[in-house]
Formats: structure tokens, C-alpha cells, sequence
């Protein structure tokens, strides 16, 4: 029994775009894209009394970031809480403050970019880099942890204020560089089971670290943490070994 040319064709056609369909579901392709992401950021500089450009010694510096609720366009926002505010307050700090604001109301910092920051303050200001020190509140608290992850060789001491972070994250930390961690046990935005976790799991790995857990306190645990002396005491007793 012969085929008609007309339905063998048809049958030939379906045949082969049958298989060049699944010849293309195969494919893999190499290919590369170079990107680049530009940031604009804001930020206050803090100059301490007796700042002098020329000084042998250096002066130290600590990076501050501000929480989820100072986040966008208005800079004013970062003097709401934390060092800013205390220095809106009147009060001195022995070292320099930078204070860097995250243009993203919902996004999370963009620590490379922040890192770029810091380079170039230190590179153009009278700062010892064995004296750089880290805090963060908040969503900034949680910006600490993975910087300090990031760039372990870059900070003397940290202290963050009710922040989280997964807890491999203690993996990756310099292990001679003291951390400070402060929490509010009644926290419902960032539970107090996250600074539980983290600071278990670093002691377990013998790291230097304290901790600070607040009695019926809520998310704000950063007006208590920032106004206690103790913590800028210790933090300029600090230096990157």
C-alpha cells in the first residue's frame, strides 16, 4: 500500500519539528554580561575634637548604620537614633563617626557599596585603619554581620543592636576581632532568638563576645545599647590584631 505524497510530507514535516524542538530544549549556552551597579549614598562625617590631619598617631573611626525607618532620600532621618542623635545631643566621641544612609526604604544596604565609602573617608582623613569599628541597628545590624563576614581583616571591634543573621555567618568572622551584641528580649520584629542563636554558636567557637539581652524590652533596644558609656569605652580600648 503506498503512502500519498501529501500525508507522507506532512508526516516528514511534523517529524522534523518534532526534533528540533527537543535539539532546542538541549542547549546550553556560555555567555557572560558585565554589570555595574552605581550607588548614590548620603552620609554625616563626625570629626572629634582635636582632629588634626597631620597627627602621627591616626584617629579611629566607627561606621554606623541606621535601621530600617531612616532609610531613603531625607538625610536628616539618621539623626533620630543612635550616635547621630547623641551627637545632635552634644555629645563627643574620641574618634571619627561615618554615617551613611540607605537610599532604599525596602531594600537591604548595598555593603560593597558601603565599603567604597569607608575606603575613601579613610584614604582622604587622618584615620588608623587598625582602628576601624563597626554597629549597626536593626536592618543596619544585620548589614554588620555580613560585613564583618565580607571583609574579616577590616574591623577592630563590632557591636550590633538587635540585628540577625543566618548562623553560618559565624563561620566567616575574624575570630580575634570582639564583638558586643545587644537584643530586647520582647522584640517581635527581629526575635531575640536570632542574638540568641548567633551568640551561643560564636561562644561554642570560643570567639570574644558579650551580650547584652534587655528585660522587657521591644524592638528598641538601640536608645539603651547607644547611651551606654561602657560600649564606647570598650570599643576604643580596641585594635585590629
Amino acid at each position: 500500500m503506498k503512502i500519498p505524497h501529501l500525508l507522507l510530507t506532512a508526516f516528514l514535516l511534523c517529524f522534523l519539528f518534532l526534533i528540533q524542538g527537543c535539539t532546542a530544549q538541549s542547549q546550553l549556552v556560555n555567555d557572560e554580561l558585565e554589570t555595574v551597579t552605581t550607588e548614590n549614598l548620603k552620609y554625616y562625617l563626625y570629626y572629634p575634637e582635636g582632629y588634626e590631619i597631620d597627627d602621627k598617631e591616626g584617629f579611629g573611626l566607627l561606621l554606623f548604620l541606621h535601621g530600617g525607618g531612616e532609610a531613603g532620600a531625607d538625610l536628616e532621618e539618621i539623626k533620630k537614633n543612635g550616635p547621630p542623635k547623641l551627637l545632635v545631643e552634644g555629645k563627643q566621641f574620641p574618634f571619627l563617626i561615618l554615617a551613611p544612609q540607605n537610599p532604599y526604604r525596602r531594600k537591604w544596604w548595598n555593603t560593597e557599596a558601603i565599603v567604597k565609602l569607608l575606603d575613601s573617608v579613610v584614604e582622604t582623613n587622618n584615620v588608623d585603619e587598625k582602628r576601624i569599628y563597626l554597629t549597626g541597628l536593626s536592618r543596619g545590624g544585620g548589614a554588620a554581620w555580613e560585613l564583618a563576614t565580607q571583609y574579616p581583616k577590616k574591623f577592630a571591634a563590632m557591636a550590633v543592636v538587635c540585628g540577625m543573621a543566618p548562623l553560618p555567618y559565624a563561620h566567616w568572622i575574624n575570630k580575634k576581632m570582639p564583638i558586643w551584641v545587644f537584643h530586647g528580649d520582647k522584640d517581635e520584629v527581629i526575635p531575640v532568638e536570632e542574638s540568641d542563636k548567633m551568640v551561643a554558636k560564636l561562644k561554642e567557637m570560643n570567639y570574644d563576645v558579650r551580650y547584652t539581652r534587655y528585660k522587657d524590652v521591644g524592638h528598641n533596644s538601640w536608645s539603651r545599647a547607644y547611651t551606654t558609656q561602657a560600649l564606647y569605652d570598650w570599643l576604643v580600648q580596641q585594635k585590629l590584631k
